[in-house]
């Protein structure tokens, strides 16, 4: 009989991973114990501690959710993993990390002390119906949105601890603090960063005051404590900083190789008076038959290459985030604003759009490649409206001669390329956006609408023009895109537009499918009339936010089939992807291919990406909320005409038209009449007096409060202005 040979090779099997025991989990199809873990892939007591901090790992990371003494696949047991949106109402949405799935509503109840910005898992309990929210319930706290929390200093208490609350009005708690060392000096009033604790009872939690930012007066303690609130990094990790450093302050002519010199070309970069960092330069030259549109972009992407130090922090920032007083730049200065921003007068290194056009402006060749430029002139909307637009004598001569005609001839095309867009159906919302105007001290001196005039409008015709050409050149060569997409507007809301406008207006249907063009037509069909303020908030409030992909579902408000962003590289990372995309698509068939990411990692992207332009755009949001409050507390018992923007149950939002302000005017305020909410016409009706109010009315208002705490401007009404002819039909 042979005998057995010693040390035979054990059968291969795969080593324990995160992705081992999911698979098992699922084979499986039920929750098990770590015990049951060991026993199903027959692993010894050794394994027993590796197993648990998988098992703590897929538990982190949203995979597994925790049940008693076992685990359970999170997808099988309904639970989604997403980031915490609070409302200022006390519910909120779980943003799923899986961007195809919809948001999920969570009753204030079942938070569970997870806060607004908390990546958290959330449990649906109850399904998706009549266009509503799924709904559900906070089951775990994966991970602290914010790890320091800006706080307003109430005062010391007996014990030398202070008493804080959070400046962040979604966050309904107190904080007892005790201060970091002898350096952090605090007074009641003033705005400090506290790390928190352990929470003591559902009101208060305990914390540690790390610095103290200043007054809560000043603009920018504000913007410092907006950055906080919203994790926005304000410090370059030093490999970034060394990159940067390491960088040249010129391209040197090595650089050049493979490049076509434009240099002699006439670019011109057109941008706002304040900007700094300049991403685009144009040119636009006739044709026999057309114009040809040279769209010069910086390459960010010869500079920064992925993996990076500087590409890791660009990813994580996102975008550039952009407040009153101060910027928070993808990159460090010395790229965002030196080597890499098309300066005048300097060479730099781009990537180039060409666009051959028909007369009509329609774009009917493309042609993308890496140039060197030298710009020859840094112009400002307002230089180029005085002197192109109106052809103001004066103007004209802060532009060198030979670039008035360039000009004349872009402004020619781009009045053509607009048509075209208008044509197809592409929605502009022209709505006023604010502007911050500082005195020579610092403080806000006007908020006032921005002034935009056809300059503007002729390098987003471009932009736009050029983002659809390299989509469209990517989608050509059967490469991957990282699309921007629109996903078509919310129906319910277009419904309830469309009912409320036949009730006075026969003519007014609900077409049997809804385009961007349809949408255009009504938009058209309103202006000037009484109600075309109405049309124009619920078409904007029925529109759904764009966000990044690797599948293209097209652009619904630009009715564009095929768009991606890619004029931006310096303060958007989404660009910088589709940069890199194209130079793969230029450098195919050379013997090395470009590394070129799955439909996966672009999915993830996209979904990072997405998540933090939302934090720029609600950043944003508060920042200009804040500075607005603090401006108007010194008019407090003031009279102003105002525009009903909002209706709800609970009284109606105006906007005011001395000032870009908002506020609330509460129903418990109005002593005259009991007022009844009609939610399908937008209105709210006085049961006693048939006193109606609703979208676009005019009214006086009293400021009775500006409170910096809850961010609210909260006002009274005096009196009704105008009603408009219709709406007595409405009732």
């Amino acid at each position: 009989m042979a005998k057995k040979k010693r040390n035979q090779p054990r059968p291969s099997t795969p080593p324990l991973s995160p992705a081992v025991l999911l698979k098992l989990f699922k084979e499986v199809k039920r929750p098990m114990s770590r015990a049951e873990v060991i026993r199903q892939l027959k692993l010894k007591k050794k394994d027993k501690a590796l197993v648990k901090d998988l098992l703590r790992e897929l538990v982190q990371k949203g995979k597994l959710v925790r049940i008693r003494r076992g685990y359970g696949l999170a997808e099988a047991m309904h639970c989604i993993t997403g980031r915490l949106e609070i409302q200022r109402q006390g519910y909120g949405f779980v943003i799923p990390e899986d961007s195809r799935r919809k948001d999920v509503f969570v009753n204030q109840r079942d938070l569970n002390d997870a806060w607004h910005g908390d990546r958290v898992v959330v449990s649906v309990v109850g399904e998706a119906r009549g266009g509503r929210n799924a709904e559900g319930r906070i089951v775990r706290i994966l991970e602290r949105g914010r790890k320091v929390l800006p706080v307003k200093v109430v005062k010391k208490m007996t014990g030398g601890e202070w008493l804080c609350r959070p400046s962040d009005p979604r966050l309904n708690f107190g904080i007892i603090a005790t201060l970091k060392d002898e350096s952090v000096k605090v007074k009641p009033g003033e705005i400090a960063l506290c790390a928190p604790g352990e929470r003591i009872d559902p009101t208060m939690w305990e914390g540690q005051i790390t610095r103290r930012l200043g007054e809560e007066t000043d603009i920018t303690v504000q913007e410092a404590l907006v950055k906080s609130n919203h994790n926005i990094r304000t410090r370059f990790p030093s490999g970034a900083e060394t990159q940067a450093e390491s960088l040249p302050p010129e391209p040197s002519k090595k650089d050049y190789a493979g490049r076509r010199n434009l240099t002699k070309k006439p670019f011109v970069t057109i941008d706002g008076a304040t900007a700094r960092d300049f991403d685009d330069a144009v040119l636009v030259e006739r044709l026999k038959k057309g114009y040809r549109l040279w769209v010069a972009i910086a390459d960010v992407s010869h500079y920064v290459p992925e993996g990076s130090p500087l590409d890791r922090e660009a990813f994580e920032r996102g975008n550039s985030y952009y407040f009153p007083r101060s910027v928070e730049p993808m990159f460090p200065e010395k790229l965002s604003n030196g080597l890499c921003s098309l300066n005048p007068d300097v060479p730099r290194l781009t990537m180039v759009a060409c666009m051959d056009t028909d007369p009509a402006g329609h774009t009917v060749k493309t042609e993308v490649f890496p140039a060197v430029i030298r710009s020859h002139a840094r112009l400002t909307y307002s230089q180029v409206r005085d002197a192109i637009i109106e052809k103001q004598a004066e103007a004209r001569k802060t532009i060198a001669p030979d670039l008035i005609g360039m000009l004349e001839l872009a402004e020619e095309l781009a009045r053509k390329i607009n048509g075209l867009r208008v044509k197809r159906g592409s929605l502009d919302f022209d709505l006023p956006e604010p502007e911050i105007f500082f005195d020579v001290h610092g403080e806000t001196e006007d908020i006032r609408p921005k002034q935009r005039n056809f300059a503007n409008q002729l390098i987003e015709e471009f932009m736009i023009a050029a983002n659809e050409a390299v989509a469209h050149f990517l989608i050509e060569r059967d490469l991957p895109c990282m699309f921007r997409v629109h996903p078509p507007a919310d129906e319910e809301k277009l419904k309830n537009l469309f009912r409320l406008l036949s009730r006075t207006d026969k003519s007014v249907t609900m077409p049997k499918e809804i385009t961007p063009k349809k949408l255009q037509m009504l938009v058209a069909s309103m202006e000037g009339t009484d109600k075309e303020y109405i049309v124009n908030r619920m078409l904007l409030r029925s529109m759904k936010q764009a966000k990044y992909s690797p599948d293209n579902e097209g652009h619904f408000g630009l009715a564009s089939e095929e768009y991606a962003h890619f004029t931006s590289p310096i303060r958007r990372y989404a660009d910088l992807v589709v940069h890199r995309l194209v130079k793969a698509a230029l450098h195919e068939g050379e013997g090395v291919p470009a590394p070129v990411p799955g439909h996966k990692k672009l999915l993830n992207v996209a979904n990072h990406l997405s998540s933090r332009e939302r934090v720029a755009m609600d950043a944003e949001r508060e920042i200009l909320k804040r500075v607005t409050v603090l401006f108007m507390r010194d008019k407090v018992g003031e009279t102003f005409d105002a525009v009903i923007s909002h209706i709800t149950d609970f009284g109606f939002f105006v906007e005011l038209k001395e000032v870009m302000a908002e506020g609330l005017v509460r129903l418990s305020t109005m002593d005259d009449d009991y007022y009844t909410y009609w939610p399908q016409r937008e209105m709210l009706v006085g049961e006693r007096t048939g006193q109606s109010f609703y979208l676009g009315q005019t009214v006086e208002v009293v400021l009775e409060e500006a409170s910096v705490e809850r961010l609210e401007l909260n006002f009274s009404l005096r009196s009704v202005l105008a009603a408009a002819k219709d709406y007595k039909d409405l009732i």
